[in-house]
């Protein structure tokens, strides 16, 4: 994988490439911002052992903080840009939710844990497949306030930004900048998904997620 993207992840492109893959995936969550994000933190991994072994060696490399920043920060303008999209979407989205029965409870429950401060539901809904833009879009449709969503959102993306980062890093810094490092990296991301997918499938999700009153 590192092979086929080399060029990409040594290059200031990068950033950009990033930047569009998670601001989109909140309305085309095929995209594979996730791997992408690993694949460039595994380069940066390998670029700093190879520096580390050779110190006249010059290798581009991304810089985490930076990487981490622009993944983060895609992921809030993509969740408010849905989330604006959703609150003037009018009865056309709303028609649209209700005749799914997934985006419907799962509108309720975001809708509850909203409104009794459990916002952890958000962050939780960032590793699932699609739960991004389920929460985002749902949140919108509901009209939620701005108060109740973004900090939540915000949060969500920081922590999805730093474990994606840290995994393509750690993995690559202890299992080498290979195709077995990177797909470690990536199935420990998945796992991640998976889990939140079925947290969000319980019926208690929101009670759970949410403060005693």
């Amino acid at each position: 994988m590192l092979e086929s993207v080399g060029s990409l992840t040594g290059s200031p492109w990068i950033y950009a490439v990033v930047t569009v893959s998670v601001l989109l995936d909140v309305f085309l969550p095929v995209l594979p911002s996730g791997v992408l994000v690993i694949t460039a933190a595994t380069s940066a991994a390998a670029g700093s052992t190879t520096a580390a072994g050779a110190p006249h060696a010059i290798r581009d490399v991304p810089d985490l903080l930076l990487l981490a920043a622009c993944a983060a920060a895609a992921s809030v303008l993509g969740d408010l840009v849905a989330y604006r999209l959703a609150w003037r979407g009018g009865a056309r989205l709303d028609r649209a939710i209700a005749r799914s029965r997934r985006l419907t409870r799962a509108q309720e429950r975001l809708g509850a844990a909203l409104s009794r401060g459990g916002g952890a539901l958000v962050v939780i809904a960032r590793f699932a497949p699609a739960g991004r833009s389920v929460v985002s879009l749902g949140a919108g449709a509901a009209h939620r306030t701005p108060k109740e969503f973004l900090p939540w959102s915000a949060l969500a993306g920081v922590v999805w930004a730093g474990y994606s980062v840290s995994l393509g890093y750690f993995g690559g810094r202890w299992l080498g900048a290979t195709w077995l490092g990177t797909g470690i990296s990536v199935l420990a991301l998945f796992a991640a998904g998976s889990l939140a997918a079925y947290v969000m499938r319980r019926p208690n999700t929101a009670a759970a997620t949410s403060p005693a009153a």
